[in-house]
């Protein structure tokens, strides 16, 4: 049942921050209890090799069993999402190198392609050498000859490109280790593993429409060890500290700290380091957020929403989170103020990430429109029909595509369903919970648009000239569906630039010259 979170926050309400504003990309920093991934920045905007040891340190060196070992004791899981024991990644890279007689790889996934994640950035851009501490580590205990560096955004790529050279490190042949870093485009699927690593080896920066396990067959068809960039930094932390040190904060079944962006309801987003456990709602207090929350999304737009009475009761460790229903994923965390309409943000983003398709696989590709076409309808006060339709369309995408998008905006949509039974039943049953949609969740600009002074291009129909053809929702069914009449329904979102050039053919081929590409933001 939905529900306000109660208000243990300050008294007066804080502005938000412009709604769905793309967040900086390097935001504040703000810290719970001591600093351990933060530490030193306090001291220096990037901490440079020389300033990054006289905080941290050096670390000490570890074989594959003791590295194993020490991510055990420590209970070390991948940040990046899918919280897979790092251990067990380790050892399966370690099992497969000598079973094949082949020389590993270790690739650091810092691309962060979802609009509310920042905490990589942030790690990248502040503190690189804490996560190549981590990387070279385990490339060091696993004989590995090449680490590759993946980032998304311009201020992580100088600030790790810096920091390589301060280490000496470059990619050339004849050295004991070569490094580089790869840059892909700021896209959903980009933070998919296996993305990166095509585009590591020179292909195309999606998915390769087949699941394979890079601790088998990675980089360069060799055994890799692909984990988070957070990951990393938290190995070289429990590297130096001991498991031990490491523990004396965070839960015992998940010590340490956690690294999380949270936006939404705050008057300014910002990347928190806070040791788990703790409680959900005194984090969103500490970071501004409004009183009388409706809801939070946990886990970014691949995770889930929490109603606001299970969210004032949560904690923010993976124990915890699963007793509610969500898991903290990247690290995204969103308070939803109480004057938008839950549906309508959710609707929102599911037509960004169906327009995210890298368009390698059905699930995808036909899937995720169906799915934020299906949600529209039953917002838009459909019936009982149009929340089954929902339903059938999340229920056809999981666990069918090739990467994981197709799941994980399954789940945010279904979570929806299940955090805002009131507002859920009020639009499908009713004419609307009252609420205009502010657009609060962040979804990112496109290239230029600021610069022209206007908002996203978007398709617009003239329905004077629309004959019903179809023809755009076969050339672009990311952003077009046909509805029942035979007509077409767009998405209520803008263009992205890797779907332009479709639009535009969209837009030339309609046999009645009714669609257009449009920048005063009416559909039609």
């Amino acid at each position: 049942m939905s529900g306000p979170l109660p208000e243990p926050y300050a008294a007066a309400t804080p502005p938000l921050a412009a709604a769905g504003r793309e967040l900086p990309e390097l935001p504040a920093v703000r810290i719970l209890g001591l600093p351990r991934l933060t530490a030193g920045f306090d001291e220096a905007e990037r901490l440079d090799r020389r300033t990054h040891l006289a905080v941290h340190g050096s670390p000490p060196a570890l074989t594959e069993a003791q590295l194993t070992e020490l991510a055990e004791a420590v209970a070390l899981r991948g940040r990046g999402g899918a919280g897979f024991p790092f251990a067990r990644k380790l050892q399966a890279v370690g099992s497969a190198a000598r079973r094949q007689g082949a020389t590993p790889a270790v690739v650091v996934n810092g691309c962060e392609g979802e609009p509310a994640c920042r905490k990589d950035a942030i790690l990248l851009g502040r503190a690189p050498h804490l996560v190549l501490d981590g990387a070279l580590l385990a490339a060091s205990a696993l004989g590995a000859r090449t680490l590759v560096i993946g980032v998304t955004r311009a201020a992580a790529e100088t600030s790790v490109r810096e920091a390589l050279a301060e280490r000496g490190l470059a990619d050339r042949r004849g050295r004991p280790l070569r490094a580089r870093v790869v840059r892909l485009p700021e896209r959903m699927v980009s933070g998919e593993a296996s993305a990166l690593l095509r585009a590591a080896d020179g292909g195309p920066a999606l998915p390769p429409g087949r699941r394979a396990r890079a601790s088998e067959a990675g980089l360069g068809g060799a055994p890799t060890l692909l984990s988070n960039a957070e990951t990393y930094a938290q190995l070289a932390l429990a590297a130096r500290l001991g498991a031990p040190r490491y523990a004396t904060t965070g839960t015992p079944a998940e010590p340490g700290t956690l690294l999380l962006t949270v936006s939404g309801a705050v008057p300014q987003p910002c990347v928190v380091e806070t040791p788990s456990g703790v409680a959900l709602p005194y984090v969103l207090g500490v970071c501004g957020a409004r009183p009388a929350l409706q809801g939070v999304l946990v886990g970014g737009y691949h995770g889930g929403w929490l109603d606001g009475a299970t969210a004032s009761g949560a904690a923010l460790s993976r124990e915890a989170l699963a007793a509610c229903g969500a898991d903290l994923g990247a690290g995204a965390v969103l308070p939803l103020p109480a004057d938008t309409c839950p549906l309508g943000e959710t609707v929102r983003v599911a037509h960004w990430l169906a327009a995210e398709s890298a368009g390698q696989c059905g699930p995808c590709r036909l899937g995720l429109p169906a799915l934020a076409g299906a949600l529209a309808d039953a917002a838009a006060g459909g019936g009982q029909g149009a929340l089954e339709a929902v339903r059938a369309a999340a229920g056809a995408v999981r666990g069918r595509g090739a990467c994981g998008h197709p799941d994980g905006a399954a789940r945010f949509v279904l979570s929806a369903l299940t955090a805002f039974t009131d507002d859920l039943a009020a639009h499908v049953l009713g004419g609307g919970c009252g609420r205009g949609t502010a657009g609060v969740l962040p979804l990112p600009s496109p290239p230029g648009a600021a610069s022209r002074g206007a908002g996203p291009e978007r398709l617009a129909v003239d329905w004077t000239l629309c004959e019903g053809h179809g023809l755009c929702a076969g050339l672009l069914p990311e952003l077009v569906r046909l509805g029942p009449d035979g007509y077409p329904s767009l998405a209520d979102a803008g263009v992205p630039p890797h779907l332009r050039g479709r639009a535009q053919r969209a837009v030339r081929r309609c046999p009645a010259l009714a669609l257009r590409l449009d920048r005063s933001g009416r559909k039609g």
